[in-house]
């Protein structure tokens, strides 16, 4: 699962697999798509606003089309105020927003769930 696991406790390493603990595993599926979006040669932008929040990942692709992803470890997937702020504001001119979770594929507006594995099919042509 990556060099952040990596520095994790056996213990901990050993319940992030095991689906019966309840653990966070927010830091560690963030990790995971950093490291697919990398390896997939997209350049890694983070957003923080006081004013609208903050998003996980900006992205550019090859074509100039921005997209922006959020990453959910939880049930409440649906709860992000910041990447609907941000896709609301014309003048971003913002593509699509993409929430990768534990959720089926779902389209809501500009938004798409899609499950976390799907990450792998994201690419910079």
């Amino acid at each position: 699962m990556g060099i952040l696991t990596g520095s994790f406790s056996r213990k901990v390493s050993l319940a992030l697999l095991d689906a019966t603990h309840d653990v966070n595993v927010g830091a560690t599926y963030e990790n995971a798509v950093a490291q697919e979006l990398h390896a997939h040669g997209f350049d890694l932008y983070y957003y923080n606003s006081k004013k609208y929040g903050e998003l996980d990942f900006v992205v550019e692709n090859r074509d100039g089309v921005i997209n922006v992803i959020e990453v959910k470890s939880g049930k409440y997937y649906k709860r992000h105020r910041a990447l609907d702020n941000v896709l609301a504001i014309d003048s971003y001119r913002l593509a699509s927003g993409y929430v990768l979770g534990q959720t089926n594929i779902e389209r809501n507006g500009k938004i798409l769930y899609m499950p976390i594995y799907m990450i792998g099919l994201f690419t910079n042509d």
